[in-house]
């Protein structure tokens, strides 16, 4: 597999993604860096999901670091294949490559259950803001600089740090009964036990009629991200925040309905308004 071309399979599996429309109106480049960003992403998030030993899972991962190893030292692992030229041309970090795989392993050590704000803001932290590091340089909110040099933008390193806490919270609303099903529960502990609910195990808090109350404290952290998001997008080059624009406007509908829906049991499924992501489309077509 060549170093300079995106695998065959890479748009495919990026087809699955919430964002692939917000990865498609990208330029070329960009955003065949945007699917090998992704296809990183959707390996380590398969193997956090798997059910089976957690050493063995662990120890996948730590194969992943290891082709990071060869990536950043010149030597790429045909896995890894599609990340090298995005990782020079970009000057993508390899601290937030780690990030990812850091917060799959959160999810492998074990069923992450009730976990206090911090360590729900870290687990943000780790497996969407940091996706969100890597996406701000392919977007472009990091031209002004030099990519490679390190460090990014303030307004950049901002979008990512509000952004990707808004999506991982909304996918957190979203995939309440999903997240279950494998034993897992991301709401935080505070909110919680201030809904009254004390017994946190399997079946017990998405049954418990406190369950609204909580839900509605993720939901307005999450609304005060994609507040600070708008705000930076709004002062950042138009031609860079189309995507990540787009993201936005289609995660925050799919809150808008979550919330309208309510979280009391029956759940139906939830899913992006149509009609606010094609209004969203249609105000960067000619950027």
């Amino acid at each position: 597999m060549s170093m300079e071309t995106i695998a065959p399979e890479a748009p495919r599996v990026a087809a699955k993604s919430s964002f692939y429309l917000a990865m498609r109106i990208l330029e070329p480049e960009r955003r065949d860096a945007m699917y090998a960003i992704y296809g990183f992403c959707r390996a380590v998030d398969d193997i956090a999901d798997e059910e089976g030993d957690r050493a063995l899972r662990l120890s996948q991962l730590d194969d992943w670091r290891r082709d990071l190893d060869a990536l950043y030292a010149g030597r790429t692992h045909q896995r890894c294949a599609d990340l090298a030229r995005p990782v020079r041309r970009f000057g993508l970090e390899r601290a937030d490559f780690e990030a990812v795989i850091d917060g799959m392993a959160m999810d492998v050590v074990e069923d992450i259950r009730a976990p206090e704000w911090d360590r729900l803001d870290l687990y943000c932290d780790h497996v969407a803001s940091a996706v969100g590091r890597l996406s701000v340089r392919v977007f472009g909110l990091a031209d002004e600089v030099d990519c490679a040099a390190g460090a990014l933008p303030t307004k950049a390193r901002m979008l990512a740090y509000h952004m990707g806490r808004a999506l991982q919270l909304t996918n957190i609303l979203r995939d309440l009964d999903e997240d279950e099903a494998r034993g897992r529960l991301y709401l935080p502990r505070e909110a919680l036990e201030a809904a009254g609910v004390a017994d946190f195990s399997r079946g017990a808090v998405l049954a418990h009629p406190g369950l609204p109350q909580v839900c509605a404290a993720v939901a307005e952290r999450a609304r005060k991200h994609y507040a600070e998001s708008e705000l930076l997008m709004r002062v950042s080059p138009q031609s860079a925040v189309k995507a990540p624009y787009l993201m936005a406007t289609a995660y925050r509908s799919v809150l808008d309905r979550l919330v309208a829906r309510g979280f009391a049991p029956p759940r139906a499924p939830v899913s992006a308004s149509r009609t606010k992501v094609l209004l969203a489309l249609l105000r960067f077509a000619l950027t």
